[in-house]
């Protein structure tokens, strides 16, 4: 399988092809899945010396690490507010901690390795009513006292210099936050895999894993021994594989187009800062310019991981509701991809047998979370598994009413969220 035929696959870095696995092959650490999670786990580990494998089904990068709308988001899907009613102080202590982490490892990342990838710092969350902006009030005051000295509240008159719409009522600037493009990320990180020593097989899909003291992870043409293994295939995971944490996640699909090329004045006419702007509904949109001056825009939930018949259809009413001016625009690129949703909308770390590690279900929060992870599973491998069991300890719950009706009930959910989005309330 290739990449699908979105902006980033046309734009991305050239670069050696990875090999397809055709051997029987031995390492410390073997990683199910070559988007963000497995990298950024990979390149950690590798860093500290140990000797892994990465298997990917189809291309690093084919999944949602290689199609997202590159947006550099702090925090998870749950705020720690959130996270303490649900849960409690010290887990919300231990995990507000992290959760400007993921960025921080991004921005190393790219300097390290000088990766080509178009990094720009500031992010936007925008409301759209009140109700809103007094939430957005809320989390500044909370990012601030875990240490995020970049914010800015915007009013009115403030986010009109920043975002060219009407439809803002205000919103908050995070200058820790920023927007990328995702696909060149992923392909220097597994760059970076190459020169620490670590092996990438790509076209190299997983049809078993059995454990053991040494765990046998089975490939069409090839086989891999591990001591370690991490299961970091997300929305993209054969739900055979592992039906004990696929039982606990839902794919959802989202969908993102990118505009013809613009000239320099009409697009930072448009966004005049070049900051990415979400804003604050539950089923949100979002958006930023390319660094060839396009306006990438998404929105809107599949859930199922089902592909849409018509994206333009779903995504362009929305951004022209956002930017009227664009009235007529082609659209020179668009896609889907799944992200991987969990009932409570917190990553979803853990252990099953002997060595045997999972990351998934960033729930919309995976460009700086899945960063954060690899940091957490190294630390755990290497003796000190404090942080990681910060979220292993988290209840993982299954969606209600199994595999055939966690789709519709959760899409009954969303639509009452949707609502209320509406509604203002």
């Amino acid at each position: 399988m290739e990449h699908v035929k979105s902006y980033y696959a046309a734009t991305a870095n050239p670069h050696a092809p990875w090999p397809q696995l055709q051997d029987s092959i031995q390492c410390d650490v073997c990683v199910i899945g070559g988007g963000f999670t497995g990298l950024s786990s990979a390149l950690f580990l590798s860093e500290a010396g140990h000797d892994v494998v990465v298997l990917e089904a189809a291309k690093v990068g084919f999944g949602a690490s290689g199609r997202n709308g590159g947006q550099v988001v702090n925090s998870y899907s749950r705020d720690v507010d959130v996270i303490e009613q649900r849960y409690g102080k010290e887990s919300a202590s231990l995990l507000g901690s992290m959760m400007f982490e993921g960025a921080s490892v991004i921005r190393d990342r790219i300097d390290r390795y000088a990766i080509e990838c178009d990094y720009r710092p500031g992010g936007i969350f925008a409301a759209l009513n009140k109700r809103q902006m007094h939430h957005l009030a809320e989390q500044q005051k909370r990012w601030q006292q875990y240490g995020n000295t970049g914010l800015k509240m915007l009013d009115e008159a403030g986010i009109r210099r920043e975002v060219a719409s009407d439809r803002y009522v205000g919103g908050l600037l995070d200058k820790h936050g920023g927007h990328l493009h995702p696909l060149n990320l992923a392909l220097g990180e597994a760059e970076a895999i190459r020169r620490h020593g670590g092996r990438i097989y790509e076209q190299s899909e997983v049809t078993s894993v059995t454990y053991g003291n040494l765990h046998q992870i089975v490939t069409a043409k090839g086989r891999v021994t591990a001591k370690f293994v991490i299961f970091a295939g997300n929305a993209y995971l054969a739900p055979h594989l592992e039906p004990r944490i696929t039982r606990m996640s839902i794919p959802c699909g989202s969908q993102i187009v990118t505009t013809e090329p613009l000239s320099a004045d009409r697009a930072l006419a448009l966004l005049p800062n070049n900051r990415c702007v979400e804003d604050c509904n539950y089923l949100l949109d979002y958006f930023r310019l390319t660094a060839d001056n396009r306006l990438l825009y998404g929105g809107g939930v599949v859930y199922g991981a089902r592909e849409p018949e018509d994206i333009d259809a779903l995504i362009r009413p929305k951004l022209l509701k956002t930017f009227p001016q664009l009235h007529g625009i082609k659209f020179d690129y668009s896609w889907s991809g799944n992200f991987l949703l969990t009932l409570s909308r917190m990553p979803q770390v853990g252990r099953l047998d002997n060595g045997v590690y999972y990351i998934q279900g960033d729930s919309g929060h995976g460009v700086t979370f899945t960063h954060l992870a690899g940091k957490l599973v190294n630390e755990a491998l290497g003796g000190k598994p404090q942080r990681f069991d910060a979220f292993a300890k988290l209840p993982h719950l299954p969606f209600p009413g199994g595999r055939r009706f966690r789709v519709p009930l959760t899409a009954i959910g969303a639509a009452w969220y949707s609502l209320r989005d509406r509604l203002g309330v």
